[in-house]
Order: C-alpha cells, then structure tokens, then sequence
C-alpha cells in the first residue's frame, strides 16, 4: 500500500432526496455528507430505522445514485458514470454480504461463487479455479458440491463472504451480517471477516448492534440523514 494511494471511499456534499410522483419532495433520506473512508479501515455504519443508514450504503455500494454531491471511488468519480459503467465498476471494487445471504438455491456454493466472475467474462476454468480457492479460504473446501439448503445458516453464509471475495475487491459491504445466525455462529462470521480486515481489506458494515460496532475501528451513526457522530474507537 503506498501512500498516495487515494481513500476507498470519498463522499463529497452527498444528498438523496425521494420525490413523489408530483415531484414534491417525500423524504431527504440524506443531507449534505461528507465521508471520507480510508483504505483498510474497519467502519461501522449505525443509526435508527429511517436515519438514512441504508440509503447511505447503497450509494457507497452504487446501489443507488446521489441527488446531489460527488462520489469518489476509489478515486474515481462514479456519480458521472452511466449506468454500464457503474455497473462495472461495482463489479470490480465492491463485494456485498447481506443478511439474507442471497444465494441461489438451485447452484452449488461453487457455482454461487462464480457468479459475479461469470459477469465479468473471466473464462469458465480460471472462474473455477477462483471460486474452489475462496471457498476453501472461508474454510468451506470439503462443501464444494453442496447446495445451499444442505449447509448450516453459517456455512452460507460463508458461502456468502466468498462469492464476495472473489472478484478481489476494494470493499466488503456487509449489511447486518450476523442477523439470521445465532449469536456462536455470529460471532465465527465476524472473527472470519475480522481476519480479512487484518489482511487488508476495507469493511463497510451497517449494524444496529453495538457490541458488534465496537469491534469496528470507526462507527459513524446517523440520525434525520447526517451523520451525527464520527468516533475512531480503536
């Protein structure tokens, strides 16, 4: 990592306001923000329900775009993108882990993985080699013919970390991603992308829990759509 290196993630004046269909405003979900995430960093994103927290994390997952305002990522300025290259681009720098986990019941958890390779045309042997070599980073190596019924609600889970993982991206978005398991298996998953972090990654992950926030190197809440606090907690 070199110094110059520009941050993961620059938000600049970023708003996003919903309109009704008259075009009177319904809710600015966001005001002005102003967010600057480096690379590596380990940040939890808090807030009540309709802080703006989700809204925030689709538009640093390029879910969504901005009213107003410039997001830079990874130096890079996507609010000017069209769609197919913001499309690429969340491809390329943005693994997401969701709640749900999102996997598609009919595929093996190989084929799971593969999927975002297969979007980006990486060829049908190198995707894979990729996909078998995350799974067994995530410890899941003995699964790999497996169906996602077939495994615990952990081991998907896991499945769920290595499809994001391996396109080798910028971010990890994770959203509540302990919220479907118990609180042993929560806390395997967490120490799991612990472990990417200590490696390097940068961790973007949305919690109402404030035990898991603290294990975060930085916890930004919202409330009414700005950010409220912004503390480096270790």
């Amino acid at each position: 990592m070199t110094s110059d290196q520009p941050p993961v993630a620059d938000l600049r004046g970023i708003c996003r306001t919903y309109y009704k269909p008259d075009g009177s405003v319904l809710v600015e979900a966001l005001r002005p923000i102003d967010l600057v995430v480096p690379r590596g960093q380990y940040l939890a994103i808090m807030g009540a329900s309709g802080s703006g927290k989700s809204t925030l994390m689709n538009l640093l997952g390029c879910l969504d775009r901005p009213t107003a305002g410039r997001y830079l990522l990874a130096g890079r300025d996507v609010a000017s993108m069209d769609d197919d290259e913001v499309s690429r681009i969340r491809g390329e720098q943005i693994g997401f882990v969701f709640q749900a986990f999102n996997l598609i019941s009919e595929l093996t958890i190989v084929e799971n993985v593969e999927v975002p390779l297969f979007y980006q045309g990486v060829p049908r042997g190198e995707r894979r080699r990729r996909a078998i070599a995350t799974l067994e980073h995530v410890g899941l190596g003995d699964r790999l013919g497996h169906r996602p019924k077939e495994l615990s609600g952990g081991q998907q889970q896991r499945v769920a970390i290595a499809r994001a993982l391996v396109t080798d991206p910028s971010i990890i978005m994770a959203d509540e991603p302990t919220g479907n398991l118990d609180s042993a298996t929560g806390k395997a998953i967490l120490a799991l992308i612990e472990e990417l972090h200590a490696r390097g990654m940068t961790i973007i992950m949305v919690t109402h829990d404030t035990a898991i926030a603290s294990q975060c190197q930085r916890i930004i809440r919202l409330r009414d759509g700005v950010i409220e606090s912004d503390d480096i907690v270790r």
